[in-house]
């Protein structure tokens, strides 16, 4: 039984011996060795190695990926005209030498993002010094990416090479501070209403060309209506006298005795109306006097 034992616990410690002496290495990260403390192999492919145990040698991981850093720092920036901006930017990098990283930076990528926020800050603050804001605005804003990227680059590969490759720099956003953007959307929009005010007075005075426009046509259209009644009126009007004139030339008598009547109709429509005349010497009353014949004479 004691054997049994002794041989389970030889086994657990062979194991334990072993797992710590195997390590494996992912494809996305590199593995550094380190032996009492310095960096003794770093292991850039993926797969199972080994290492003595600790404390003789030990093993760290650092990430091989590329990597996004995004700007952290909102503090204003100025430009050739003395403008504060604010702007949003983006590094991708990755680790190339782990030993050089870890030697001039530090152990984690944490550590290199840190001093890289630092370094691309300065780059940017020292290229957009030298641009306006419509020059920010504008197509050369590819140039000053371009400027910050070389600047990095020659910060981060100098007389102490950090071990990493910057691969792109790009901003995502430039604004004005919040004071002077809101001074920027009023101009505006007292600009969009003072457009506004313009396009309604421009629209009110064509209406009101159009309204006098068609005032003036109705106008010319009912006077011409009218005139036209008129000569119609006129012409009916002369038909119709001529229709009478022939119909009262073949009896005068009647003619003379008809318009005495429509006189006569006409004078007395209303029965409040008063006439003070002489009905034995009146010719209005001639009629009457002769019996009802206009042409015989008048009794004496």
């Amino acid at each position: 039984m004691n054997r049994i034992g002794f041989i389970v616990s030889s086994l657990l410690v062979v194991l334990a011996l072993a797992s710590s002496t195997l390590f494996v290495v992912d494809q996305r990260q590199f593995g550094v060795v380190y032996a009492l403390g310095q960096i003794k192999d770093v292991i850039t492919e993926p797969g199972l190695n080994w290492k003595l145990p600790p404390p003789f040698q030990n093993v760290s991981y650092i990430d091989k990926r590329l990597l996004t850093l995004d700007s952290s720092d909102t503090e204003p920036m100025l430009t050739a005209e003395k403008q504060r901006v604010v702007i949003d930017w983006y590094v991708r990098w990755r680790i190339s030498e782990p030993t050089e990283y870890i030697r001039n930076v530090g152990l984690n990528e944490a550590a290199g993002a840190n001093q890289l926020n630092r370094v691309v800050r300065n780059a940017f603050q020292e290229e957009i010094n030298k641009r306006t804001v419509k020059e920010l605005l504008s197509l050369k804003r590819e140039a000053l990416m371009a400027d910050v990227k070389r600047e990095v680059l020659e910060k981060v590969k100098g007389a102490k090479p950090w071990g990493v490759d910057v691969v792109d720099v790009r901003i995502t956003r430039v604004d004005y501070v919040e004071a002077i953007t809101e001074s920027v959307y009023r101009r505006m929009e007292a600009e969009r209403k003072r457009v506004a005010n313009e396009l309604r007075s421009t629209g009110a005075a064509e209406g009101e060309k159009i309204r006098a426009d068609a005032d003036r046509q109705r106008e010319v259209t009912i006077a011409n209506a009218y005139r036209d009644a008129q000569k119609i009126k006129g012409e009916g009007d002369a038909e119709a006298a001529r229709i009478y004139a022939e119909a009262f030339n073949r009896d005068p008598q009647f003619a003379q005795f008809y318009r005495s009547l429509e006189a006569y109709k006409n004078s007395f429509a209303n029965k409040s109306d008063v006439m003070v005349l002489d009905p034995s010497s009146s010719e209005f009353f001639k009629v009457f006097r002769n019996g009802g014949s206009a042409s015989a004479p008048a009794k004496k």
